[in-house]
């Protein structure tokens, strides 16, 4: 069983994005955000339906029950992207906002987004008895911001994308690709 299968039988669906089909009938995903907030970012050239999982992740209960909070660490990013394709293992952290942001507090919630997949890799090693669930993937951390602001895109990179100080941020997003993410 892949990774991704393991993953749709392991997260309910009402935590989980489908994916849709654009006017060309590619694969797209639109994530949402719901009222308040009430925006949206479209992912397009997304894999096949069986190489990815589109999680959102502030749907996990926050665990301030356990923990105090002093670190931050009951934040979560809004959705988590997880893929396996012929050519890529990824994991996307995604965290959106609609104005401008406090890095740091992105940061933090990019953080927590990392360790549900470390929660979920656990969960698939151990109930699922698969020792090699979710390994070899690698971590790419994305920030979405002004997505309200009716501006030229920009893209600013450091450099990979792999920790979440390092994060690709992206503002006024227009039309993001996936492949562009990864």
């Amino acid at each position: 069983m892949s990774d991704i299968a393991i993953l749709k039988e392991m997260i309910k669906e009402t935590a989980t994005v489908a994916l849709e089909k654009d006017d060309y009938n590619k694969k797209i995903v639109i994530l949402r955000e719901p009222p308040p907030a009430n925006y949206s970012v479209t992912i397009h050239e997304m894999p096949n339906d069986d190489e990815v999982i589109i999680i959102k992740a502030d749907t996990f209960s926050s665990p301030d029950k356990v923990f105090q909070g002093k670190k931050d660490e009951c934040k979560r990013a809004d959705f988590v992207i997880i893929a396996n394709t012929d050519k890529k293992k990824v994991i996307l952290c995604i965290e959106m906002k609609a104005g401008k942001a406090d890095n740091t507090i992105i940061i933090q919630q990019l953080k927590g987004a990392q360790c549900f997949v470390a929660y979920c890799r656990e969960i698939g090693q151990v109930f699922w008895n698969n020792r090699n669930f979710l390994k070899g993937y690698k971590y790419r951390f994305i920030s979405i911001k002004d997505i309200r602001v009716p501006k030229k895109p920009s893209r600013t990179n450091t450099a990979i994308h792999d920790c979440p100080e390092r994060m690709l941020k992206i503002s006024s997003p227009k039309h993001i690709k996936f492949n562009h993410l990864i």
